[in-house]
């Protein structure tokens, strides 16, 4: 342990990212919490059904699909699986491309890309399922005088305030999560913002989607997100690197930022998945009698379609779509 103060962002980075950090572990993100990718395989088909589209509003049968904080490949290897099943019909070509700090695993598929960085010029569909929450945040917190000042952290979690929050952060702060009173606190997003930035400005044409957690203004916490889990538990956050570091993400400041004329569009995991054919809806009874195999296989998909879309859990994740190329031609 050291005795020494930081702000949150600075103590989440290097405890998530650093040497050592969290996200740089063996066993991965799934090795922790369970993400839409490993709930059903459903997800990555409704991704390849998405990424179809984007290639038919394109005009292409040549499509990049980049997945931002790919975790171990396990979205992308679902949907290249999904697609050598016909789940978006037959003749697209697809550039599989990861984008993780981690070390590539060993055994991934030799079709898929992998850097640290975000691969430029891409067309196609870029998709970030869980990445922003992982986009490391200062915390401000309102003294007793309602001012609003900075959070620092120690590296066994212990936390005091610090000088007043100034600058872009204010600016942030006031347009997007206003404090309400003393206590009252808040995870400012602008390094979301930017990092959602450069994710859009990266793409040359077609469709950036960001998937998440998420609050809108007039609806924020009062006391903010910030959370860890470790093991599938939730646990204390500590900036110690012992567990992922998480917070709710304000999509609706992301979707502003990196606006530059491109098309935005909010919605709730439910409703896009079910734009996707994901519904949850359970086949019909009478089947069971007439094809029983095929009744047990559709009314487990149905149970898997349920988890993705279900109120108060999957389905009220936020997802943002992004078309970074107004012209686009309509499916």
């Amino acid at each position: 342990m050291t005795d020494d103060w930081c702000g949150w962002r600075e103590a989440a980075e290097t405890a998530l990212y650093g040497d050592g950090g969290f996200y740089r572990r063996p066993e991965g993100p799934a090795g922790h919490f369970r993400t839409s990718v490993h709930a059903s395989p459903l997800f990555a088909s409704a991704v390849a059904r998405l990424l179809a589209g984007t290639a038919h509003e394109l005009g292409t049968d040549s499509v990049d699909l980049v997945d931002v904080g790919a975790g171990r490949g396990e979205l992308l290897t679902g949907v290249l699986t999904a697609l050598r099943a016909g789940a978006a019909g037959p003749g697209l070509v697809v550039r599989a491309h990861a984008v993780e700090i981690a070390p590539r695993p060993a055994g991934l598929d030799p079709a898929i890309g992998w850097s640290a960085e975000l691969p430029q010029g891409t067309r196609g569909l870029l998709f970030a399922n869980e990445w922003l929450d992982n986009v490391p945040t200062d915390i401000a917190e309102a003294d007793a005088d309602g001012v609003a000042r900075y959070v620092l952290v120690r590296a066994d979690g212990a936390e005091r305030l610090g000088d007043p929050v100034t600058g872009a952060d204010a600016k942030w702060l006031d347009r997007w999560w206003p404090l309400t009173g003393p206590g009252a606190r808040a995870e400012i997003g602008r390094p979301r913002d930017e990092a959602w930035t450069r994710a859009v400005a990266s793409m040359a044409e077609g469709v950036a989607v960001a998937v998440d957690y998420a609050h809108a203004r007039g609806a924020r916490p009062p006391f903010g997100t910030l959370t860890g889990f470790r093991a599938g538990r939730e646990v204390r956050p500590v900036p110690d690197g012992s567990c992922d570091l998480t917070s709710h993400v304000a999509l609706d400041a992301c979707a502003e930022a990196a606006g530059n004329g491109a098309e935005a569009e909010l919605l709730d995991q439910r409703t896009a998945l079910k734009e996707l054919g994901i519904s949850g809806e359970r086949p019909p009874l009478a089947r069971a009698s007439t094809d029983p195999a095929g009744y047990v296989r559709a009314l487990a998909a149905a149970g898997e379609a349920a988890e993705l879309t279900a109120r108060g859990g999957l389905g009220d994740f936020g997802w943002l779509r992004h078309r970074t190329a107004p012209g686009l031609r309509p499916v």
